[in-house]
């Protein structure tokens, strides 16, 4: 029987306006918008309505938005008694996956990405990165040119995304020497503008209190599975889902494996939760065979209802 996989995007898809269309339409994305302002102290919906692009920009206020408009459309979806049976999302959008789910709160995760982007932030600024997206490659060569440059830096795989789009992230002068050497070799490297090295050891400095935050925060078992970044496998669990946050930061998000698993579960479905279509592009060259669907406009929703 096929199934349905919803799956939430990460950073790198925020932009001013989003959400605004859907909280003027849709009575449950109104409110989670309103409920936001209330539990963050300000007017979040102001910054995602008008900017700053640049404020919007800053980690700490991108994670909280990005999660609200996933909110938003998840809130929709369910007013509208939509089925699915697993949940996904790419980094800061597994905290959405697991919202989706039903493994905390609305409130509980907002304060959870709101902490996390702070911490980020913090991480980034005492310790400062770079990440590259390196295009036409397999992991075992990324590998290589990571060990080339270990004298430069400590880099690492951090996004595995799909056949041939693999993230690194490290110390700024190790992912400058990596650039250059695939630059000399041929190799299309792609600096990302980004405010640290995401998934890799630098985010050492953010995970205790993280894990903090975590440790705080009440996690519900979940009866639709989350395929959890960190080990590509479906986890109910709510402990583990925990635990799994907290190793998140540091560790690569292993996308191509993930949508793999999912596939091999019999998902043929998946609807993109929220801002952009950076998922569906993904999954295009991960498998053909899955259609994936992106929910973020009113147009898209009569869509999906039909």
């Amino acid at each position: 029987m096929s199934k349905t996989i919803l799956l939430f995007p990460g950073q790198g898809a925020q932009y001013v306006g989003m959400g605004q269309t859907l909280a003027s339409t849709f009575e449950p994305a109104k409110k989670i918008m309103q409920e936001a302002d209330e539990i963050l102290g300000f007017s979040l919906s102001k910054l995602m309505a008008e900017g700053p692009e640049d404020v919007l920009k800053s980690t700490d206020n991108t994670q909280p938005a990005l999660f609200t408009v996933s909110a938003m459309v998840m809130e929709i979806l369910k007013a509208e008694g939509f089925e699915f049976d697993y949940v996904a999302g790419h980094s800061l959008g597994e905290y959405s996956a697991i919202y989706a789910a039903g493994g905390f709160s609305f409130a509980d995760g907002l304060r959870l990405v709101r902490t996390r982007g702070e911490l980020m932030a913090s991480a980034g600024s005492k310790n400062p990165g770079a990440m590259a997206a390196i295009m036409g490659q397999e992991e075992n060569k990324i590998l290589e040119l990571c060990e080339a440059v270990k004298d430069a830096g400590v880099v690492v795989p951090a996004n595995i995304n799909c056949p041939g789009q693999i993230v690194v992230s490290g110390a700024q002068e190790g992912v400058a020497k990596l650039v250059e050497n695939c630059a000399a070799a041929g190799i299309k490297a792609i600096p990302l503008a980004v405010s640290g090295a995401f998934h890799s050891p630098l985010m050492q400095f953010a995970q205790p209190g993280l894990a903090e935050a975590i440790a705080k925060t009440t996690f519900n078992d979940v009866a639709k599975p989350v395929i959890a970044n960190v080990i590509a496998e479906p986890v109910t669990s709510g402990k583990e889902i925990a635990d799994l946050l907290v190793r998140q930061l540091v560790s690569p998000v292993r996308w191509n494996d993930c949508m793999n698993k999912a596939i091999s579960l019999g998902v043929t479905q998946g609807v993109e939760v929220g801002s952009g279509k950076v998922l569906m592009g993904l999954m295009r060259k991960i498998s053909r065979d899955v259609k994936v669907t992106p929910v973020e406009t009113i147009e898209a929703f009569q869509a999906l209802k039909a």
